[in-house]
């Protein structure tokens, strides 16, 4: 049977990659601030759409989103050029490499471009996608449905063909409120939603 065309989300710890270094990344700049970084910070950040705003808010008022994001992602970004790419989850890169052949592929992400085009470049997925909607680009992050949204209308593929791939609870939620501009869902991995207003 053929898989419905897709527009799913693939990239940056969704190509469902390692969220390790990002994690790492975004933990330094909150203990330069003075914050302990703990495990409730590393559940909040995956896959959370708000996450510049999440990590500002631990620093007590001594950074801004934007100054989290520009420095996160000059950190994360070094980090890919330095050859230390995220690892892909299993089958991530399969599915992405493999999916074209039904339809055009987006990429839905809250991650910023440049980490996210550096990523791609570095698991060798780089002009794979047929559009790739970043944080950046969106007024409202995932779990908002507005990546999903975007993604969705860009690659230009009828509501009755479209399938979301997510590994993330946000990413779940984002995708589900896309419904029905999305028909189908795939969450391998989506362990508990996170409560409403917790990130």
């Amino acid at each position: 049977m053929v898989p419905p065309r897709s527009g799913f989300d693939t990239a940056a710890y969704t190509v469902s990659v390692d969220a390790v270094p990002w994690v790492r990344v975004c933990a330094a700049f909150a203990a330069r601030h003075g914050h302990p970084w703990r495990a409730e910070d590393t559940a909040a950040l995956h896959g959370n759409g708000r996450w510049t705003a999440y990590v500002a808010g631990l620093c007590g008022g001594a950074a801004d989103p934007a100054e989290v994001v520009e420095a996160s992602a000059t950190a994360a970004t070094g980090e890919v050029a330095a050859g230390r790419v995220p690892a892909a989850l299993p089958g991530a890169v399969d599915l992405v490499l493999e999916a074209p052949r039904h339809g055009p592929v987006g990429l839905a992400t809250a991650s910023p471009r440049r980490f996210v085009l550096a990523v791609l470049d570095g698991l060798g997925l780089s002009g794979r996608l047929s559009d790739v909607v970043c944080g950046e680009d969106v007024a409202r992050a995932k779990p908002a449905p507005d990546p999903y949204v975007r993604a969705a209308a860009e690659i230009g593929v009828p509501p009755s063909r479209r399938l979301a791939v997510e590994d993330a609870p946000n990413g779940i939620r984002s995708a589900t409120a896309a419904l029905p501009l999305l028909t189908r869902l795939l969450a391998p991995h989506p362990g508990p939603l996170v409560p409403e207003g917790t990130v």
